[in-house]
């Protein structure tokens, strides 16, 4: 007789049809498990934000001000800006030690002598607050701050120096923004309101009071470059304006959000829709090639959230026109007038943090008013809806905020 073996296992048809009940499961599965980790990395970045509102308070309870957005040594007698800083320093810099970054602001607060033998090499040592912020030779400025970046945000390396996601909100003007008004000598001149650098660079030390009047008109955020500016001048309530808010970096992919479009003209100054016709209509998230629009894109370090100690608009600043996760567009190169707008890689918004510390998410699809109305100045209601209202801090407008 012979004994009949029986054998036990899965049938083809059954593995494949456990194979399709697991890839159905891991289908459904990884869409939850990616947003579990965007929400994390978005705590993760709002809990930064309220570092850095903690750090702007600590620093206003020391010094009764809030730091200067575009500070540092006054242009002299040398245009070498290895050994000043021409008024160019973002307010980043003087908030390092209420980040917890004493080491850091230790080596820039003093003269940096790299050998060590109290003898200086032109070639490599530096005073103290260090040079020009665009120097790569200097570590201080090379150095990616873990506090000032987001975990959501993907740019990293070169040919960024230090990266900063947190940017300083400068209002909701065009004109005289870039640069306060004030030039590297830190002087109210006189020029043409409407050029595309106007006063920036000018280093002449003949004061115009109407210049100045000009720049306090149209300079009405929380910060106003080379100013200092106080709790007190926040006539609209600390809990009502804000103080700084996200950008992204670039990662080189020809994104509205994180790349800027430089040189397009001074249209740009008087129009905010103007740079409108530099994005693709097809994938409105990203520009034209080049040679479809006015200007051109940054190149080398040129780009944006790319220089933390840099003060200029371009790096470190923003202002609330267009609405969270637009365009960066500007009428010159990068010490320009133009737009520079919030951003981040979060889905639907950005992160905020108010005059009162408090941090909120703004959606990219809050009230900005008229688009393709001039920017309102002196003590007009901002043309920007609720965002614009935000975003100044002596209008006196009457707005529902969002939250």
């Amino acid at each position: 007789m012979r004994n009949s073996l029986r054998r036990s296992g899965f049938t083809l048809v059954e593995l494949l049809v456990v194979i399709a009940i697991i890839g159905v499961l891991v289908g459904l599965l990884l869409p939850a498990v990616q947003s579990a980790r965007e929400a994390a990395r978005r705590m993760a970045c709002s809990n930064n934000f309220k570092q850095m509102g903690i750090a702007l308070h600590n620093y206003h309870s020391t010094f009764k001000s809030f730091p200067q957005q575009m500070g540092g040594s006054h242009y002299t007698h040398t245009a070498d800006s290895r050994v000043t800083q021409r008024l160019y320093l973002s307010g980043l810099v003087a908030l390092t030690p209420f980040i917890e970054q004493q080491p850091l602001w230790d080596t820039i607060s003093n003269p940096y002598d790299r050998n060590q033998d109290g003898v200086w090499d032109p070639g490599y040592d530096f005073p103290a607050m260090g040079p020009g912020p665009w120097w790569t030779s200097y570590p201080p400025w090379m150095t990616n701050v873990s506090t000032l970046r987001c975990p959501s945000d993907t740019g990293v390396g070169s040919p960024a120096l230090g990266r900063s996601n947190f940017a300083f909100c400068v209002g909701d003007n065009i004109q005289l923004v870039h640069s306060g008004g004030r030039n590297e000598r830190g002087v109210y001149q006189s020029g043409d309101i409407n050029s595309s650098g106007a006063n920036i660079k000018s280093r002449g030390t003949g004061e115009s009071s109407s210049w100045s009047s000009l720049a306090k008109e149209r300079n009405r955020g929380m910060f106003w470059s080379r100013h200092r500016t106080r709790m007190r001048d926040c006539v609209d309530g600390l809990s009502n304006t804000i103080a700084m808010g996200e950008i992204a970096t670039t990662v080189g992919q020809n994104e509205i959000i994180s790349e800027l479009r430089l040189n397009v003209g001074t249209d740009v100054l008087t129009d905010p829709s103007y740079c409108n016709g530099g994005v693709d209509p097809l994938r409105p998230e990203f520009w034209l090639p080049n040679s479809a629009f006015a200007g051109n894109m940054g190149t080398g370090n040129q780009i944006r959230g790319g220089r933390w100690a840099d003060g200029r608009i371009q790096y470190t600043s923003f202002q609330t026109i267009k609405p969270p996760n637009s365009f960066n567009c500007f009428a010159g190169n990068d010490a320009s007038q133009g737009i520079s707008s919030a951003s981040s890689r979060h889905p639907g918004g950005c992160h905020v943090v108010m005059g009162d510390g408090a941090v909120q998410f703004i959606s990219e699809g809050i009230d900005t008013g008229n688009q393709n109305a001039p920017p309102a100045y002196g003590g007009q209601p901002s043309a920007y809806g609720v965002w614009g209202a935000m975003g100044t801090r002596s209008s006196r407008e009457t707005v529902e905020l969002p939250f």
